[in-house]
């Protein structure tokens, strides 16, 4: 009965050895024959790089969490991009604003949307 077992056993262990070790092209191996990359044990929090972002993207957006809450690099790397895309938009929207009154202005002919309040005022004898 002993050497019944002890066979069995080394029968067990070496098809063990040479499943794990073996070759083939089986899941998670690459063509090479090793071992190919883990998928990440987190979410990635994803933006659209090409494209500025919109309400869909924040909506769809989940930041990955840390034993103690959020991961805090990539929560920097989000509000940094809206940051940087809010500045951006309102700069843009100033432009917009200074464009839309310059053409109001020439359009009904009053020039003194232009200047400053205070610039022509005339100045009082004392």
């Amino acid at each position: 009965m002993f050497w019944f077992l002890l066979i069995a056993l080394v029968v067990v262990v070496t098809a063990v050895a040479l499943a794990v070790a073996g070759g083939g092209d089986g899941p998670g191996r690459t063509a090479e024959g090793g071992l190919a990359d883990a998928p990440p044990d987190r979410p990635v929090a994803w933006l659209p790089p090409d494209r500025p972002l919109n309400r869909s993207d924040l909506e769809a957006l989940r930041l990955p969490s840390a034993l103690r809450g959020y991961r805090m690099e990539e929560v920097d790397d989000v509000l940094d991009r809206l940051g940087a895309e809010l500045a951006e938009r309102d700069a843009r929207i100033a432009e917009l604003e200074a464009s839309l009154a310059g053409a109001q202005a020439v359009a009904t002919g009053r020039h003194d949307l232009f200047e400053k309040p205070g610039d022509d005022a005339p100045e009082e004898a004392g």
